[in-house]
């Protein structure tokens, strides 16, 4: 299979380009898949990750591309859903969603998460608590907020920080949200 991203050179890191390959191969055949439910959702693109090496794949060129792979996935599950459920059911699983979410970002800041322990690495409080802010505002203010704002999202690392798979869980369900809207 041939592709168009660029390489990496020097001794710059790029995306197994083997592994990219067999999953956008992957990809492909379960997007044509017709079964109802196939077994490959946009949440498992979204966790999708490569092995780093040199000569790699450009990987802003990868993420990109698995960016729009998960958009056009979950427009299809989507349309699925709501043909299926009915459009008010489909709304009504949105709205619950966004309801964890909002009790979850409404907490005080510094204990919107559980923390690692003091020598333990967790995500920077402070730079969650900020991004926190910005979700709350889309949610409750209509503040604008891209979604790839939300999966582009970096914290800092810091000890005694906020426990990374609680945050990587909530961002997951507000991307999830994002697109069901869109």
């Amino acid at each position: 299979m041939s592709t168009t991203f660029p390489r990496t050179r020097g001794r710059r890191l790029g995306y197994d380009p083997d592994e990219v390959d067999t999953f956008l191969s992957d990809a492909r055949a379960a997007f044509d898949d017709k079964r109802q439910q196939a077994p490959l959702t946009a949440a498992d693109i979204r966790r999708t990750a490569f092995s780093m090496q040199r000569g790699g794949y450009a990987t802003a060129a990868v993420d990109a591309a698995l960016e729009r792979l998960e958009d056009a996935f979950a427009t299809r599950e989507r349309d699925r859903a709501r043909r299926s459920a009915g459009e008010r059911a489909y709304y009504a699983n949105t709205r619950t969603i966004a309801k964890e979410i909002i009790g979850r970002l409404d907490r005080p800041e510094g204990h919107r998460f559980d923390r690692t322990g003091l020598l333990q690495v967790g995500y920077a409080v402070k730079d969650v608590d900020a991004f926190a802010e910005q979700a709350r505002a889309y949610f409750e203010e209509g503040a604008r907020f891209a979604v790839d704002d939300v999966r582009g999202v970096a914290f800092r690392p810091a000890r005694n920080g906020y426990r990374e798979a609680q945050v990587d869980l909530l961002i997951d369900a507000l991307v999830e949200v994002m697109l069901a809207v869109r």
